[in-house]
């Protein structure tokens, strides 16, 4: 799957994860970025996260703990 960035968030936690994540989506709108995260919790609050941000989560891969989020075009 293809995607514009990618980004190694190694094994940072939740509460930090989302708060970056979040600038470096807002930097690309409509662009699809691929996650490395290796947090236990990443497989439940990522997906949570792109739901309640209306950033799209494209796909999961488990084995890769690998994640292709397309973000929101309207930020502001």
């Amino acid at each position: 799957m293809g995607c514009d960035a990618v980004w190694d968030a190694g094994d940072l936690g939740c509460g930090e994860l989302v708060l970056d994540l979040r600038k470096r989506l807002r930097a690309m709108p409509g662009g699809v970025m691929k996650v490395i995260s290796l947090d236990a919790g990443a497989p439940e609050d990522l997906p949570a996260w792109c739901r309640l941000t209306r950033n799209e989560l494209l796909h999961y891969d488990p084995p890769t703990k690998s994640f292709w989020i397309r973000s929101r075009l309207d930020w502001s």
